[in-house]
């Protein structure tokens, strides 16, 4: 049905390649991002959108006036088009036809960038609008302006309201695509654990493609779940996932992340590691501004996972393990455990690291199997007892 196909609108490759070109540490990439930006900008012709990028003191794009007046003629042409027929359909139409001549009217302005406007129909459409169906696209199209415009309010208040539709009855595909949504709301605010969990449920049924792309949320759900996974399920959800691997092959860096965390290959890790942070993290409008902490965190992983089958190791065998200097993991180490973040103590004298939440960890497991046999002789008396009345 024609109704059900979901528009991508606005579009993404403009506000990713404008923060790609608003950032001068990502220099490297400006010339690629703009072409990008302004093939993004002339495909929907969006003139409100390259007016405001060329008007600011700092303009991203130079301007020319020759294309910012051709796209402007454009736009007007439509809109006075759309609004004849929202017109004539208020004149002569019913509900149905009202309705679709306002959610047209509405996705051109969000199409080409016209923010306060946009919301603006898009608000009228919603409450125009008598399908359930239809009324959650409105809402997750409200979701995307504020995604594309960093208005974080107006994506918490879409989401709500998204979901609260969606258990009015929502189908299954609009169900799925929420969970996209809201997975990457979730890991835009730091909140990788259940943004990522959302994400997984996802990974075999994905159809959001009108706000990331395959690969891009492919990427969303390693990196995710590469933090916060335990080993068993980063094999299983993740390296055995045939989706997974089907995005792999554009994705190697992440493939290598995963792959040496889970075989304990820790200076292939810290490698993976510094390549995923410059070429996924700090490119990405999402994931950007949480690429300190996301490193920070997969190093306290990696050392954590290597140090808790020993009680004790050598600085030097670490340094060796993770490929660096003896003095970057004295420093790193000492940093992490000041903070709590790693249960060890560093022998300075000797150049040992003393794990404590091993011995701890070793402790319990040591109570525990007491206790199961004093539960098991407690058993077999039991047992023994009641055969001698029975026999």
């Amino acid at each position: 049905m024609a109704d059900d196909i979901v528009l991508p609108i606005p579009n993404f490759s403009a506000a990713q390649n404008f923060f790609i070109l608003s950032n001068p540490s990502l220099s490297r990439l400006h010339d690629q991002a703009r072409d990008a930006a302004l093939k993004a900008i002339k495909e929907d012709q969006m003139a409100p959108y390259y007016q405001l990028a060329t008007s600011s003191p700092k303009p991203l794009l130079p301007l020319d006036s020759s294309l910012l007046a051709s796209m402007q003629e454009a736009n007007a042409t439509t809109l006075k088009s759309l609004d004849e027929t929202l017109e004539s359909a208020t004149a002569t139409e019913g509900e149905s036809e009202i309705s679709d001549a306002l959610k047209a009217r509405a996705n051109f302005l969000t199409r080409i960038g016209e923010k306060d406007k946009a919301i603006e129909a898009q608000k009228l459409a919603l409450e125009k609008t008598p399908g359930l169906g239809s009324r959650i696209d409105i809402v997750l199209t409200l979701v995307r302006i504020g995604y594309f415009w960093n208005d974080e309010s107006l994506v918490v208040w879409g989401l709500n309201q998204a979901e609260k539709l969606i258990e009015e009855g929502g189908d299954w595909d609009r169900r799925n695509r929420l969970k996209v949504y809201q997975g990457q709301h979730l890991i835009s605010n730091r909140q990788f654990k259940r943004g990522g969990e959302l994400l997984l449920d996802a990974l075999s049924t994905f159809t959001a493609s009108e706000l990331l792309s395959y690969n891009e949320f492919v990427s969303l759900t390693v990196v995710a779940g590469a933090l916060t996974l335990g080993r068993v399920d980063l094999k299983k959800k993740l390296i055995n996932s045939p989706e997974v691997n089907q995005a792999l092959p554009e994705l190697p860096v992440l493939g290598d992340l995963v792959k040496s965390l889970y075989e304990c290959h820790y200076d292939k890790f810290f490698r993976a590691l510094a390549l995923v942070e410059q070429d996924l993290l700090l490119p990405s409008r999402i994931l950007s501004p949480h690429a300190r902490f996301y490193v920070r965190e997969m190093r306290i992983l990696a050392y954590a996972q290597l140090l808790e089958s020993y009680r004790s190791l050598t600085l030097e065998s670490l340094a060796q393990a993770f490929g660096v200097s003896v003095e970057f993991v004295d420093s790193e180490l000492s940093r992490f455990i000041s903070t709590g973040r790693i249960h060890a103590s560093i022998d300075k004298v000797h150049s040992v690291v003393e794990t404590t939440k091993t011995s701890e960890a070793w402790g319990k497991k040591t109570m525990q199997f007491e206790q199961v046999i004093r539960q098991g002789d407690i058993l077999l008396n039991e047992v023994q007892r009641l055969s001698k009345v029975l026999y």
